[in-house]
């Protein structure tokens, strides 16, 4: 794709070239072009920008970063367990290797999503909505409820996992559906 798009510049360049009578003419058509192929959200639609900035008026972009900090700490976990010296300068560049162009990535594969389930006009109705200062403290708050609420519900699979009387109630569904013998090695 790339060598197509050099082509389609080099030919540009030499109409460029021989035309030197409609420089200027030219040169802004060129300039728009590589524009265009050089930066792809260029050609972002209006609804795309709006959702763009729906995601960030309504704190769901706060909520990705949270989704981030979830998964780096996961990670973290996995690493911690399996190599119990790490030096400092291995959790520096760690804590760095998702930023800004991930996160961007991630928004631009949500985009398509609320673009197939959501008309322009709602997007719009949705940005005005939360604009407004009811909102502001949603949006402030939401990401510290939601890791509290993660912890709490965290615990709380904990709490049932290790329970006697969930355990006991799994481990008679277990001899229910004789999944020992079903599942033995031969």
């Amino acid at each position: 794709m790339l060598g197509f798009r050099l082509k389609i510049i080099e030919g540009q360049m030499r109409i460029f070239n021989k035309n030197k009578n409609k420089n200027s003419i030219s040169l802004v058509l060129l300039f728009v072009f590589l524009c265009a192929v050089a930066n792809p959200a260029f050609s972002q639609t209006e609804k795309e920008k709006d959702i763009e900035k729906l995601l960030d008026v309504s704190g769901i972009l706060s909520q990705l970063i949270y989704m981030q900090d979830t998964l780096m700490n996961s990670m973290s976990m996995m690493i911690s367990g399996s190599f119990p010296k790490v030096p400092d300068e291995f959790w520096k560049e760690f804590n760095q290797l998702i930023g800004e162009k991930e996160m961007g990535e991630l928004v631009s594969r949500i985009i398509p999503v609320y673009n197939n389930h959501m008309s322009h006009e709602t997007v719009k109705k949705l940005i005005e909505m939360f604009e407004t200062p009811f909102w502001e403290e949603w949006k402030k708050k939401m990401p510290e409820i939601s890791r509290e609420a993660g912890v709490i519900g965290s615990q709380w699979g904990k709490d049932i996992s290790q329970s006697p009387a969930f355990n006991k109630k799994m481990d008679e569904l277990i001899k229910k559906y004789d999944l020992e013998k079903i599942n033995k090695k031969k």
